[in-house]
């Protein structure tokens, strides 16, 4: 009785996991692609060794169905960064309306130097901010 107790209950979990996960209300994510950084904002331009610094970047979408996806972070050299951004296309239906995003990396350097970030704005186009660390 006990055995069949527990194959009921373990029956009864599943099929409530079953029901509860079936159906979602987001499209499926169709493609990424990179997205351009229009602006970047720095706090500062100097910093300390092992702080951190939250570095803002704005994009702009085409539509609802598109958001923020993720950075390509590449050391290029010691002290020289190339950042770029994906986007997310999903397939559900969506109106057509330009929004703009923000986004944030957080900086934290672990040697003295002067560093170079690079971010991408489309085509062979980088908007270029250097950051003194002490």
């Amino acid at each position: 009785m006990k055995k069949l107790l527990n194959i009921g209950f373990s029956l009864f979990v599943f099929g409530g996991f079953l029901v509860s996960c079936k159906a979602d209300d987001y499209g499926t994510v169709q493609s990424i692609d990179k997205i351009k950084i229009d602006s970047v904002k720095l706090v500062n331009d100097t910093m300390n060794v092992s702080g951190i610094q939250r570095i803002k970047t704005y994009s702009t979408y085409q539509s609802q169905c598109q958001g923020f996806y993720g950075y390509d972070y590449v050391y290029d050299t010691e002290f020289n960064r190339t950042v770029t951004a994906y986007k997310f296309i999903t397939n559900e239906p969506c109106t057509q309306a330009n929004y703009a995003s923000v986004n944030q990396i957080n900086f934290n350097p672990q040697k003295r130097g002067i560093y170079t970030l690079r971010f991408w704005n489309g085509g062979n186009n980088w908007i270029t901010k250097t950051i003194v660390v002490e």
